[in-house]
C-alpha cells in the first residue's frame, strides 16, 4: 500500500497542479468579488469625511478670519437676497438646512451649492435632540441628508448643527455619517430682530479672530440680517478680516 500510494503521487502531478490552479482561481475570484462589493458600497454611499465628534467653533485657517453661517433655511424670500449679497461681496458661507424646507424649496439648495457655499444638516424640522437615542438621531439626520442630496445631487454635506445647541449624543452620530459638528463662537440673536443697526453693532463688537458667527436666513423675517450682512462685510474687511469656512477636524 505504501508503494502504491507513492507511485500514484509520482504518476499524477498534472492532476495535483490542476487542482491547485483551480483553488487559486476560486480564491482570486472571491477576493475580486469582495473588493467589487466594497467598492460598490463606497460608490453608492459616497466617500465619508474623516471627522471626529468635536464641536468646532472656529474657522479653518484661524487668525484674522471669520466664518458666516446661516440657519433655518432655505427661505423663498430671504435666502435668494442673502445669496445675492454674498455673491456681490465674493463671500462663501455655510447654510444649515431644515429638511422640511429643503423639501419645499429644493431649487434654493441647488443654488446654494452651485454658488460654492457649504451645506450643513440642521435636522428635519429643528427638533431638540438633547434626550434622543443615537438610533433616533441617525434616522433623522439620514432623512435630512437624503432630501438634501435629492435636491442637489453630488453636493457634499460637510457639517451638522444641533438645534438650540443642545447636542446630546448627536456629535458622535453626525461624525459617523461624515459630518463635522458645527457650533459657533458668536450668536447675534437675530431671531428677535432688533433693527439692522443693532445687528451690525453686535457683529462688529462681538467678532473675534477665527470666529464662527451664527445668523439666520430662515424661520422668520430675516431682512434685517440680510442688510446687516451687506453692511458688515466691507467693515470687517477694512479691519483686516477675510472670510473663511468653519474648520473640519
Amino acid at each position: 500500500m505504501t508503494v502504491t500510494t507513492r507511485t500514484t503521487e509520482r504518476t499524477a502531478p498534472g492532476r495535483t497542479s490542476l487542482r491547485r490552479r483551480s483553488r487559486l482561481r476560486r480564491l482570486a475570484t472571491s477576493v475580486l468579488l469582495s473588493a467589487g462589493l466594497c467598492l460598490g458600497t463606497l460608490t453608492a454611499a459616497g466617500p465619508a469625511q474623516a471627522v471626529d465628534g468635536t464641536v468646532v467653533t472656529s474657522t479653518q485657517s484661524g487668525g484674522r478670519t471669520v466664518s458666516f453661517t446661516f440657519d433655518d433655511g432655505p427661505d423663498p424670500t430671504h435666502t435668494p437676497r442673502l445669496l445675492e449679497v454674498l455673491r456681490r461681496h465674493g463671500v462663501k458661507a455655510t447654510f444649515c438646512l431644515w429638511g422640511d424646507h429643503v423639501r419645499q424649496y429644493p431649487h434654493l439648495v441647488r443654488q446654494i451649492a452651485a454658488e460654492g457655499h457649504r451645506l450643513c444638516n440642521h435636522t428635519m424640522s429643528h427638533q431638540d435632540m438633547g434626550g434622543w437615542s443615537q438610533q433616533q438621531i441617525r434616522q433623522n439626520l439620514e432623512q435630512t441628508n437624503n432630501l438634501i442630496r435629492q435636491a442637489a445631487p453630488g453636493a457634499q454635506i460637510t457639517y451638522f448643527r444641533a438645534p438650540y445647541g443642545n447636542w446630546g449624543q448627536s456629535p458622535q452620530v453626525a461624525a459617523s455619517l461624515g459630518m463635522q459638528p458645527l457650533g459657533w463662537r458668536l450668536a447675534i440673536n437675530d431671531w428677535q430682530p432688533p433693527g439692522t443697526g443693532e445687528l451690525v453693532r453686535r457683529i462688529m463688537q462681538g467678532v473675534t479672530p477665527g470666529a464662527v458667527v451664527l445668523m439666520h436666513d430662515g424661520g422668520g423675517d430675516r431682512s434685517q440680517t440680510v442688510s446687516a450682512v451687506d453692511q458688515t462685510i466691507p467693515q470687517l474687511r477694512a479691519q483686516g478680516y477675510s472670510f473663511d469656512q468653519p474648520a473640519v477636524r
